[in-house]
């Protein structure tokens, strides 16, 4: 007899970590839609895929994204990679917190240039990052993004190549049914023009930064651009009385800008230019942009952004090569598009259906369990989604799944098999025919 008292305590469930989340099998195909749609529209543009490591030299972040940016200075999964020889070195990695600096260095790295041509690279992937979780934000998440990059010859500086990406992705949010979307645009001019900004800005938050929080009071110190990005509320009011960028970009940079609108009024894509706008990221030259929702995000409204990197190449070691990326959060856009279904649904009063596979086998006997499977995968051959039950089930039982989960039940007996002519019942009209095998997958088509 066992001694309930000496029973070993049951071992504790183990669980995802914190900030991160399982895509169950109801929810992948939304996700598979968007990610087919992005290919497909990237594909139209002349893109091609380009897959980099999901971990890097912490070097490269801190040079490329900026060692003062929120990203590099709090949010990094960072460790250190023993050495395992004698001969070799530990070295800092780090999970990457975003791709661009990955491509380009993959562009570097593989002398991607030397070809002369322009190179239009997108990737598909997740991210991470040590954030706080919220709604819409996790520590692992997924981007969809793309660059456009390549040497001066290459036309990659053209104000073009900016109109053509906003283009693009205004078509892609269109043809996934993204509705109320605001493409916000501003300049933070070159190089030269930042410095002169810069200098306003410290002079400007110099007598008002001790009000500030403490993140912003740092910035205005070491990177007065970055408190323009903060979204701290109580220093917004400080923060809108600060000089405006535009008031500080030279000539070229202005007609830079003025070209990249002329092209976004000819293809009839609506804009509004934001001054304030800056994005989170120290390796952005010139246009800057973010699109956003008004249903499904809250306040923080922000479905995709992107921007600008004339100097981002020379920053990790490699030749001169201008570019432009962007980065659209998967996870935000999905919600948006969970929410705007579900105000459909609310408007119409129709309650969305889930997809359903097209046929549900039952054999009518465990002899049959092979011939159950021969022909789910006749059918699937020809195209069609099948479910296989068991022998072993009573009749109710596999009507009861098949319901569930298809349009049609196939009834299929020793008669069946011999006489390859199957009892078909289709759930939506109740209604159970014999059909001949020689037409089973044209019947459960239509």
């Amino acid at each position: 007899m066992t001694d309930s008292k000496n029973k070993p305590a049951p071992r504790p469930t183990i669980k995802a970590v914190r900030g991160t989340r399982d895509l169950l099998p109801d929810q992948t195909p939304l996700w598979n839609r968007v990610e087919a749609t992005a290919r497909a529209v990237f594909s139209r543009y002349g893109f091609g895929e380009i897959r980099t490591p999901v971990f890097e030299a912490t070097e490269l972040f801190a040079r490329g994204v900026g060692e003062e940016t929120d990203i590099v200075s709090k949010e990094m999964f960072t460790w250190e990679d023993r050495a395992r020889a004698a001969s070799e070195k530990a070295q800092n990695l780090t999970l990457r917190p975003e791709s661009t600096a990955g491509v380009v260095r993959a562009y570097i790295e593989h002398k991607l240039g030397e070809t002369g041509q322009l190179q239009k690279l997108y990737y598909i992937g997740p991210q991470f990052r040590r954030e706080r979780p919220q709604r819409g934000r996790y520590r692992q998440f997924w981007q969809i993004g793309a660059e456009v990059i390549g040497p001066q010859t290459s036309g990659a500086e053209s104000p073009l190549r900016d109109a053509e990406v906003l283009e693009m992705l205004a078509s892609l949010l269109d043809e996934l049914g993204i509705r109320d979307w605001k493409l916000e645009l501003n300049s933070v001019g070159n190089a030269e023009d930042r410095a002169r900004f810069n200098v306003a800005l410290r002079e400007a938050l110099a007598p008002v930064k001790d009000r500030m929080c403490p993140d912003n009071q740092r910035r205005a110190e070491t990177n007065p651009l970055r408190v323009l990005d903060s979204k701290e509320e109580a220093d917004q009011e400080i923060i809108n009385a600060l000089p405006k960028i535009a008031d500080y970009l030279g000539d070229e940079s202005r007609e830079h800008f003025e070209q990249v609108k002329a092209a976004l009024d000819a293809c009839g894509v609506p804009y509004h230019v934001n001054p304030r706008l800056v994005r989170g990221l120290d390796y952005y030259t010139r246009t800057t942009f973010e699109f956003t929702v008004t249903t499904g995000l809250g306040t923080q409204n922000a479905l995709l952004g992107g921007g600008r990197y004339d100097g981002l190449s020379e920053m990790l070691g490699g030749p001169k090569a201008p570019g432009i990326g962007f980065a659209i959060g998967e996870d935000r856009l999905i919600l948006t598009l969970q929410a705007q279904a579900e105000a459909d649904a609310a408007a119409s009063g129709i309650a969305p259906t889930e997809p359903k596979l097209d046929v549900y086998i039952a054999p009518l006997g465990i002899a049959q369990n092979p011939a159950a499977l021969k022909l789910a995968r006749e059918l699937r051959r020809e195209g069609l989604s099948v479910e296989v039950g068991d022998g072993s089930f009573k009749i109710g039982k596999s009507f009861g799944f098949a319901d569930k989960l298809a349009r049609h039940i196939i009834l299929l007996g020793e008669d069946e098999v011999v006489t390859n002519v199957l009892t078909v019942k289709t759930f939506s009209t109740g209604e159970q025919v014999k059909v001949n095998r020689d037409v089973l997958a044209d019947t459960l088509r239509g």
